[in-house]
């Protein structure tokens, strides 16, 4: 052991009469370990919403979506042929999107109509990855002569809105219509609610609804067109690439959006909410670094003599300087070590045993959702002991500087 580390210990253990001393030092630890207890928690719980959020949008969205600048595209069946021929593509599907009024016998309401292929949707929307969308856009009504029926997927809050449940009737209104001798006629046709989907987001719940492509088109006065084509793609992060990949193959005037820009505010709003409280609970971490300044200046205080006597014996400034930079260290070390242990214990027991409930009318979840990632520990933790770090440069510093004939002297 290096003689700089072994009287740092043993300034460390203080007298009896340096009470106050070790109390500043105790103090210091607890309030690194505070500080960095608390913020793995903060950022595991934003990272567990984040987390998610994230797999709530993408059980209604897919990761990319292509469209037309000029609009509708009827090469659609070439064009997903393709792209599924890309090994990095699962799947790829059609789908018809139009705003429309659906009118219930209790009420009327706007939706968002989304027309979807029934073979090919439940490989793309991961919400319907089990339904099987034939038995629920075709029902039979039971009467003389068998009428087919087309069926609607409702969000769970548009169908409180409108006050039906599953067998119902509902009018769809587009105002793509017709032109008559009375003027401009919205078509409307008639369809049986027979699902409800519920993704936990108010804004998907509370517009959307599913019909059949066949059916989007017809109503919409289509023929065979699409207004685009949706995606799935192995590694949701290499979208974009993918995206772009997919612009520059076919060209203009095809464009890909995929899931991160198409909700970029939302997570912008959760990178920057995140690291705001970063930002903001690091203060704790730095109160504790002025404790241990404040420790470490107290202890140059008391040992001014040892020190002059160490200089006299021909130590160096550099040695000195790491005598008290390895005490802070060690404080801040312990308080980082207690605050990473006690901060992954209290996410797993917030993940195992969801004690903290939320109220289900404000919140679209009814637990603290927690995710510790390992990178944002060890973030946590190397930050910590950068601040601690610098906390013991001054007094270290001031050590460095005494004056061994002074110190001997008067100390």
């Amino acid at each position: 052991m290096q003689f700089e580390y072994f009287i740092g210990g043993r300034y460390l253990k203080t007298k009896q009469k340096q009470v106050f001393i070790s109390l500043i030092t105790l103090l210091s630890i607890a309030g690194v370990t505070v500080g960095v207890m608390a913020l793995i928690v903060v950022i595991a719980v934003m990272a567990g919403f984040e987390s998610d959020l994230k797999s709530r949008i993408l059980g209604v969205e897919s990761h990319i979506v292509l469209t037309r600048h000029s609009g509708l595209f009827s090469d659609y069946r070439n064009v997903i042929a393709d792209l599924e021929k890309d090994d990095d593509i699962i799947a790829a599907t059609p789908f018809v999107y139009s705003q429309v009024m659906l009118r219930s016998a209790a009420n009327v309401s706007g939706a968002l109509l989304r027309g979807i292929s029934p073979d090919s949707a439940g490989r793309v929307i991961q919400n319907f990855a089990n339904v099987p969308l034939e038995d629920r856009f075709v029902i039979k009504e039971k009467k003389a002569m068998s009428i087919a029926i087309p069926g609607i997927i409702l969000g769970n809050e548009l169908a409180k809105n409108l006050g039906v449940m599953k067998g119902d009737t509902v009018y769809v209104i587009s105002p793509r219509g017709m032109l008559s001798p009375v003027g401009h006629v919205p078509s409307m046709k008639r369809f049986k609610v027979t699902d409800f989907f519920k993704s936990g987001m108010y804004e998907y719940d509370g517009s959307l609804a599913y019909i059949s492509l066949n059916d989007a088109q017809e109503l919409q006065k289509m023929g065979d067109t699409v207004s685009g084509i949706e995606i799935r793609i192995h590694d949701i992060y290499k979208a974009n690439l993918i995206g772009k990949e997919i612009e520059k193959k076919l060209g203009f005037p095809y464009w890909a959006r995929d899931w991160m820009q198409m909700n970029r505010n939302l997570f912008s709003a959760l990178k920057l909410e995140k690291t705001v409280m970063f930002i903001i609970l690091t203060l704790i971490i730095l109160v504790a670094a002025f404790n241990i300044a404040s420790s470490l200046i107290m202890m140059v205080m008391k040992k001014t003599r040892d020190i002059g006597i160490l200089k006299a014996m021909g130590t160096t400034h550099q040695s000195i300087r790491k005598i008290f930079v390895f005490n802070g260290m060690i404080i801040g070390g312990i308080g980082t070590t207690l605050g990473v242990f006690l901060g992954s214990i209290l996410c797993f027991l917030l993940k195992q045993y969801k004690f903290i409930e939320l109220d289900p009318d404000v919140y679209y979840i009814s637990t603290l959702p927690v995710k510790l990632e390992m990178l944002d520990v060890l973030l946590i933790g190397c930050a910590a002991m950068v601040i601690c770090f610098l906390s013991t440069l001054y007094p270290a510093h001031q050590a460095s500087k005494v004056d061994p004939v002074e110190a001997i002297r008067y100390g």
